[in-house]
């Protein structure tokens, strides 16, 4: 039987206070990449004495809770992400990152937060539950395929019948949560070119061959083939973060390093633009006399939320918290999300949370990966209450009611 439309909000808003508090110890004390023992020692304390099966794996510090129901229904999964960033934090907020060069500036805390909240929350129920939960606490999401992992470590094994995950963006509106079927983030690959020449005295080029300047028309030619190779209607964009050569200034050097991303919305164009520029680079470099080695090394694939989540999605958004808390997105976002790792096993969808101060101009607010990066916690209640309905929804009537 499903539960009234106000119960999980006036649940999430009882606990609110304890997902302050995690969320703020959690924020005190950052960690990067796979392995957040400290971080994971927070969450096992908050779900104590729950009704809660643990599965942990040898390759990371994530941790997938299960929920088992009285019945022997569909099984949903539900994530949070556990890993900080690299970064000095300048917010000055009262719980501050105590560990040098690491800062929750991705939201990361309240999602976890969240995801705790919810757990309570449905435990709480668990003997009207008609099926099973997986609340999937997952480190190494910045850039270190923590998701990957943990599904190869056989954690999230069978696998669910749909799987959901938040993100707070706290320079969007206060307490909307936003969403789109299809492509919803980028994939995320890493470029890297070496080009070599010929060094010699910068005052003598002709006895050298400089790979500077064909460093600097590889840029320019790798802008050109995205304008006038690829259709804007299936994108991509590449851009060269970083060109390294030289040692002084009358040294033409050996080599000049390039270092860059790729960002696609599709797979068939994440291949084509790997085919392209392992043909474009080494040619213009030949064309000058030197050569050009091509590395791409693949990071998260494309995002893509399944048509009838996001319809399911919308539909206990637009119960929970009324038409105005639901924002359909009209264009995809070229950041990328390890997400897509369950994604492309699962279908299912990631949906964005307002996390902007009421009545600020969100607009002007910092953005995700900010040093400044701050966000209102009372929405952690509206992120958990969608949690656990997402959750309760889904294991009595499926995507389609049914």
């Amino acid at each position: 039987m499903m539960l009234n439309d106000t119960l999980w909000r006036d649940n999430a808003d009882a606990i609110l206070p304890d997902l302050i508090e995690l969320r703020r110890a959690i924020h005190r004390e950052p960690e990067l990449g796979l392995q957040n023992p400290k971080t994971l020692a927070k969450i096992k304390d908050a779900l104590a004495g729950l009704p809660l099966e643990f599965r942990e794996g040898p390759s990371t510090t994530g941790l997938l809770a299960v929920l088992k129901g009285p019945s022997n229904g569909r099984t949903v999964l539900l994530r949070g992400d556990m890993d900080a960033l690299p970064l000095h934090e300048d917010t000055g907020l009262d719980f501050s990152s105590e560990t040098a060069g690491a800062m929750h500036a991705c939201g990361h805390d309240t999602h976890v937060a969240m995801l705790v909240g919810a757990a309570k929350m449905l435990c709480a129920r668990k003997d009207e539950l008609a099926g099973t939960v997986y609340f999937m606490f997952q480190p190494g999401e910045e850039g270190h395929h923590g998701a990957r992992f943990m599904l190869d470590d056989g954690l999230i094994d069978p696998l669910p019948d749909a799987a959901f995950a938040l993100h707070i963006m706290p320079n969007a509106p206060h307490g909307v949560f936003t969403g789109r079927a299809g492509p919803l983030l980028a994939s995320s690959d890493i470029l890297s070119i070496k080009v070599k020449g010929a060094g010699g005295h910068a005052s003598m080029p002709h006895d050298a061959t400089d790979p500077i300047p064909v460093a600097c028309e590889i840029v320019s030619a790798i802008q050109s083939m995205v304008t006038r190779k690829i259709s804007v209607f299936d994108p991509a964009v590449i851009t060269i973060a970083k060109i390294e050569a030289g040692t002084t200034n009358n040294i033409i050097p050996e080599t000049a390093s390039m270092l860059g991303t790729i960002r696609t919305l599709s797979p068939k164009r994440r291949a084509m633009v790997a085919e392209e520029l392992h043909r474009l680079i080494p040619a213009i470099a030949v064309a000058h006399g030197c050569s050009a080695e091509v590395h791409i090394e693949q990071g998260f694939p494309v995002t893509i939320c399944d048509n009838h989540a996001v319809r399911f999605g919308q539909q206990v958004v637009e119960a929970q918290f009324g038409t105005d808390s639901w924002m359909s997105l009209d264009h995809p976002i070229m950041g990328a999300e390890d997400f897509a790792y369950v994604l492309e096993k699962v279908p299912g969808a990631m949906f964005f949370l307002g996390a902007s101060h009421e009545g600020d101009d969100w607009r002007s607010c910092c953005g995700l990966h900010s040093n400044r990066m701050v966000l209102d916690e009372r929405v952690m209640a509206k992120g958990a209450a969608l949690h656990a309905a997402l959750a309760e929804r889904f294991l009595a009537e499926g995507f389609d009611g049914n």
